[in-house]
């Protein structure tokens, strides 16, 4: 195998060693017991998409006959060999976790998983009864006797293959490769028959069983092996096991082929339904000849097939963390702390032009973000509001208020982008329903993803036109501003108003961008500005500064940037940077990085800010951006970096970057040979939980303005008596 690049680690090991680290929170005895169960669905949740989106893609380049190499040197064909083998022992370690962690401590404190041998007469007749009145009335057994006639199963869903003995006299063989069997196994195989048990969306996995005390239930898989009799009465029944497929979510849209963009998204998503197979799991019980079966009749390759001890499909355990009654085994509640500066009962638009205001969720509460629009759509002196979505939640607050708003007579834009992956279907949904409320929706830009974070509101004031922005590095999506950690900054500067102003319009106007006075947009010149600022501090330390640079992004991929941050560690940078997921860069290298540190915080809140700090010769640069330091964010979206100059809010927010270098209890610190180490507690010094912190903090701030202290004298009394 050819070996990779010294300089540089593979994007995709990279990411299997964030999942990892995803996983190794389901083995810590810090957290809670249900949330390590959550930390275990969350890793079978990201493999997912994994497969769906990478490993699909890299399968693409592969059937192309491409020789091209990733950034590591590897091409597609060793990059998916290297998966593979990374990708067994992770599965590996979710069922060790699963079957010999989890399951025992959880059957301590009262949760108990039940094998049909462990059921009582009474249970069992509960059980059937529950299968006869709903399983029977629901699944259809799909009888399969070619390749051909396979039915067309939907990804990431599970499916139980049954084999039967064929005792009605019909020659029906399972499907075959001609060469690989002999006549008379063909002819011995003949006999049986296959049929499918594709699993419905609706039925709970989790079949709970009443109990005086604790929680105990069955999966439904055990279920419906125990009383597959009911559905095949007078049948042997040979063999059943579960399996899944994954499909390739890598299925872009060709947009210079789409006359119409919504006709061309809605194709896409069938196209997606209808993908090629990336990944076949079974459950590690299947007879050969039945996982022969199904790698003929789905046409997926015995190396990409995986077998999987105890459950398959662990991103269901998500219920089964979240169930009532157990609350000793889950965090204790982080409710989102409501900010003084937005109380009830303020003019918000009077609160902004008071100062810029910056905010840290979930810490803080969401709720003034939806505020600023709501309050917009029913102000009398707002004129227009001009927003991006990129993903919303499914029962968006802010969407509501853009409809209120058009129902109020205001001019309303919305970008929606409807290339946002997996959340396709949804936008699709946001945007017919802004239109037909009046609003004038743009399907974003051709050629790119609008993934820019931005609402600007335009009022009519005594002064004249004020325009009032909020700028955030998260998704105007409610449900998800309660678990990722993100940054909002409202501001009313009059130059970002203007830039914003310009921004919009040439989006919605297909114009060529103005230039901006602060604000800095890809793909037009954030590369080539976070370059000299790179390069700035890399003078700098030439020339006997001290030259710092410290960040925080969820992935740094590119090239470019990375070669920079070498030549800026070279010249003596001091260089912090602490990236969540995918590190292409190798740090602490002789010669290259030794003035690079990267770290990793793996904690209960997803991490999602992206802030970037340059000390710049003493004249301190700031900035929020919705990118990420990747190709794709630089060069095919619409991202925005934005500056923080208050200095209130820049002072809190460099308190906030540079906490994430504190931490001790989630931090991990990547090595120079790829892999990554928890940071080790100096000695004298106690845990450093910066989530924790960072919560506690919020908390701080909502106390003191609804709990100001007061001076209390308190009188010496006479201790003798």
């Amino acid at each position: 195998m050819k070996k990779p690049k010294s300089n540089y680690l593979n994007r995709e090991l990279s990411w299997l060693a964030f999942n990892q680290r995803v996983l190794d929170q389901a083995s810590r005895e810090a957290h809670p017991l249900l949330e390590r169960v959550k930390f275990l669905a969350i890793s079978a949740a990201n493999l997912n998409e994994f497969f769906m989106v990478r490993v699909g893609g890299l399968k693409m380049v592969s059937d192309s006959s491409s020789t091209s190499s990733d950034i590591a040197g590897f091409s597609a064909d060793e990059q998916l060999e290297l998966i593979r083998a990374r990708v067994r022992k992770m599965l590996q370690t979710q069922s060790k976790c699963l079957l010999e962690e989890l399951e025992p401590e959880l059957e301590l404190k009262g949760i108990h998983r039940l094998r049909p041998n462990d059921l009582s007469d009474t249970q069992r007749e509960l059980l059937l009864e529950r299968f006869r009145e709903e399983t029977l009335s629901t699944l259809a057994p799909i009888a399969v006797q070619n390749a051909d006639d396979f039915p067309m199963l939907a990804g990431a869903r599970l499916c139980m293959c049954v084999r039967l003995k064929n005792e009605i006299g019909a020659q029906i063989a399972p499907p075959k490769r001609d060469s690989e069997l002999s006549v008379d196994a063909a002819a011995e195989r003949s006999a049986d028959r296959y049929l499918l048990l594709p699993f419905g969306r609706s039925p709970s996995r989790f079949w709970t069983l009443p109990s005086e005390k604790g929680y105990r239930y069955i999966l439904f898989e055990d279920v419906l092996r125990l009383f597959l009799a009911e559905m095949f009465a007078n049948q042997e029944i040979i063999e059943s096991s579960i399996f899944r497929i994954t499909r390739n979510g890598d299925v872009a849209l060709v947009e210079d082929r789409q006359a119409d963009l919504l006709t061309g998204m809605k194709d896409m998503l069938d196209a997606r339904r209808i993908s090629q197979c990336v990944r076949l799991e079974v459950s590690d019980s299947i007879s050969d000849e039945m996982i022969e079966f199904l790698q003929n009749a789905i046409d997926v390759a015995p190396c990409d097939t995986y077998r999987i001890e105890g459950p398959l499909a662990l991103a269901d355990y998500f219920a089964l963390s979240g169930i009532k009654g157990f609350s000793q085994l889950q965090d204790k509640p982080w409710p989102p702390q409501p900010s003084p500066e937005f109380s009830a009962g303020k003019n918000i638009f009077e609160t902004i032009a008071a100062g810029d205001k910056l905010l840290y969720h979930p810490y803080q509460s969401y709720e003034p973000v939806i505020s600023f629009v709501a309050a917009a759509a029913s102000d009398p002196d707002v004129i227009a509001i001009k927003q991006t979505l990129y993903r919303t939640s499914s029962d968006s607050k802010i969407v509501e208020a853009l409809e209120t708003a058009a129902a109020n007579g205001k001019h309303v834009t919305a970008i929606v982008e409807l290339k946002a992956r997996f959340d396709e279907a949804r936008n699709i949904k946001w945007a017919k329903h802004l239109e037909n409320a009046g609003v004038d929706v743009i399907y974003g830009v051709r050629g790119l993803k609008t993934h820019a974070k931005m609402s600007l509101v335009v009022r009519r004031e005594t002064t004249g036109i004020k325009r009032y922005m909020h700028f955030g590095t998260g998704n105007y999506n409610e449900a998800t501003a309660r678990i990722y950690s993100d940054v909002s900054l409202f501001t009313s500067d009059e130059q970002l108003g203007s830039d914003a102003v310009h921004f919009f319009n040439a989006i919605t106007g297909l114009s060529v961008p103005q230039a901006f006075s602060k604000l800095v947009a890809a793909p037009i010149n954030l590369r080539e500005t976070l370059l000299k600022l790179v390069k700035v501090e890399t003078e700098s330390a030439k020339n006997g500064g001290s030259g710092q640079i410290t960040a925080k992004i969820n992935s740094l991929v590119d090239k470019d940037l990375i070669d920079a941050l070498y030549a800026a560690s070279q010249a003596g940078v001091k260089i912090r940077l602490n990236v969540r997921g995918i590190c292409c860069l190798v740090p602490g290298k002789k010669g290259l990085s030794e003035n690079i540190k990267v770290v990793s915080v793996v904690d209960r809140l997803l991490e999602h800010a992206r802030v970037f700090y340059f000390e710049h010769g003493g004249d301190e640069k700031l900035f929020i951006s919705s990118a990420d330091w990747m190709g794709r964010n630089l060069d095919r979206r619409v991202e925005l970096m934005i500056p923080v100059e208050e200095s209130a809010c820049k002072s809190r927010l460099l308190k906030i970057l540079r906490s994430y270098f504190d931490d001790n209890f989630s931090a991990m610190e990547l090595q120079t040979d790829g892999t990554y180490q928890l940071v080790v507690k100096k000695k004298k010094k106690g845990i450093n939980r910066t989530q924790q912190m960072l919560y506690e903090e919020a908390c701080q701030i909502h106390a003191a303005h609804t709990n100001p202290r007061t001076t209390v004298f308190e009188p010496h009394r006479n201790e003798s008596n």
